[in-house]
């Protein structure tokens, strides 16, 4: 495999904003830079981001705060300065992580340097679709809109075979690649000595069961299923412990729903955690992980709860369940509470089950990110090899035609700039040429100045000596005769 490859990855979140794609896209960047040769990360700009931490550079995009209505940044991907700046770092390949406004970016890159671009595609973006927009005939217009930024890809991967049958629903007709995310934790547990560190403060009694959920608070996420079935479970008089790891807009909507379902006692909130090493102590915690999620294509949190051997409960046919075998490697629940809560109650029952299913979540369901990232560097070869060699079609249509627009007004914009730089350097030039010239005629006629007035001091110190001369010479003479 090439050590020597040169990889631009853009995507619409990176830290200090964390969702499963930012931390997709730190992974992969990371050990690309580690392994295979060089990465730079194309981003909105973000006034909390700290990008000085990172192995790798960090290039950030004009942007506008959105942080309210979406939770992100919005990135105006159009920046000549920007693009200017990646024009010159000779990529081999672009690898963009969202749909929209980063794969515009990337079009807009791929038709100046004329290397290939990758998509993956992580998020069911019809449903984010519905979440932002009220009119159908709107949705409709802004999914062609998405399916037509896809398919003027040269290729594009899947984090699933779900997340592929979901791309294929919104229109997209081409082909894809099922390329698994990893997890960048490694197999086994944290030291117990963390994990009281990490838990303490919250009523954990021992012999209790504990289950958990990690991932952004969103109704979306099958919260609603969770939180209900806990409300059934509690009502059988079985104590159990569930606690929430994570942030979101929907949070405090979910808070109150706990609260009102009167389930406070039994269920803890706590705020989104960055360290990776206090993520997996919770997990290691738990007895058992709920993600009844149908939105997630890949559902990295449960191949985390994999590498923790705890085991996950899970919507049938979800793609959070894919390669699950229920009741070996995972457990499979029907999408509704009165599912979940007979699961639950069955598993609360039996914790011998749920440790014995947890080891098999390890052994089945585990893959690193080194795995994942040597998969897609391996396959970044074949694109480009594929890219060189004419394999992929021409992308012709009406959104190519105003990317190559735009990508020629951006270029035309910084040759302007680099014109009138060019020419304000010229004007510059001549200008300090001119000035360096008057102030040389200026000393030059100074210094003969002088040199007159030096020779006129001369001349006048001359007479007066002379004077003095001829008057002391005349006092000597009239001295004689006093």
């Amino acid at each position: 495999m090439s050590e020597n490859l040169n990889i631009c990855l853009v995507n619409d979140s990176f830290p200090p904003e964390i969702d499963g794609v930012a931390n997709a896209v730190t992974n992969y960047a990371d050990i690309i830079t580690r392994k295979h040769g060089r990465c730079t990360v194309v981003t909105p700009d973000n006034p909390a981001a700290n990008d000085a931490v990172f192995p790798f550079p960090v290039l950030r995009y004009p942007s506008v705060d959105l942080t309210k209505l979406v939770g992100y940044y919005a990135g105006f991907p159009f920046s000549p300065e920007v693009q200017k700046k990646l024009a010159a770092e000779r990529f081999d390949l672009i690898h963009t992580h969202c749909p929209i406004t980063s794969t515009m970016l990337a079009r807009s890159l791929r038709d100046r340097i004329h290397v290939p671009m990758v998509l993956t595609y992580h998020t069911k973006f019809d449903i984010d679709i519905a979440n932002a927009i009220s009119s159908k005939l709107l949705q409709e217009e802004a999914k062609k809109l998405l399916v037509e930024n896809i398919s003027a890809c040269d290729e594009v991967w899947t984090v699933s075979r779900g997340a592929g049958e979901n791309l294929c629903s919104l229109g997209y007709a081409g082909d894809y690649i099922v390329m698994p995310n990893g997890v960048d934790f490694p197999r086994g547990r944290v030291e117990d000595s963390l994990i009281r560190e990490v838990t303490a403060g919250y009523d954990l009694p021992a012999g209790v069961p504990v289950f958990l959920f990690v991932g952004r608070m969103m109704w979306y996420k099958g919260i609603r299923i969770i939180l209900d079935a806990l409300k059934a479970l509690s009502e059988t008089g079985q104590v159990f412990r569930m606690v929430f790891v994570g942030g979101g807009t929907d949070k405090a909507a979910i808070v109150d729903y706990a609260e009102k379902l009167g389930l406070t006692d039994a269920v803890f909130f706590t705020e989104p955690i960055n360290d990776r090493s206090r993520i997996r102590a919770w997990y290691c915690r738990a007895d058992l992980f709920l993600f009844p999620s149908t939105f997630d294509t890949n559902g990295l949190v449960v191949r985390e709860a994999a590498a923790c051997s705890l085991a996950s409960v899970l919507i049938r046919g979800s793609c959070a369940a894919e390669d699950v075998a229920d009741g070996v490697s995972g457990f499979l629940i029907e999408e509704n509470a009165q599912s979940m809560a007979a699961k639950l109650t069955e598993l609360c029952a039996s914790p011998e089950a749920m440790k014995a299913v947890g080891e098999g979540a390890l052994r089945d369901l585990y893959i690193s990110w080194e795995e994942a990232v040597d998969n897609a560097c391996r396959r970044y070869e074949v694109v480009i090899d594929n890219y060189r060699a004419g394999r992929y079609p021409k992308h012709t249509g009406l959104t190519e035609d105003i990317i190559h627009s735009i990508a020629q007004g951006l270029e035309g914009y910084n040759r302007s700039r680099a014109f009138q730089k060019a020419r304000m350097r010229e004007l510059s030039d001549s200008y300090h040429r001119l000035w360096d010239g008057f102030l040389a005629e200026g000393q030059k006629r100074f210094d003969d100045y002088q040199d007159e007035q030096n020779r006129l001091n001369a001349g006048i110190e001359a007479t007066q000596q002379q004077l003095r001369s001829k008057f002391d010479e005349l006092t000597r003479y009239l001295d004689r005769f006093m």
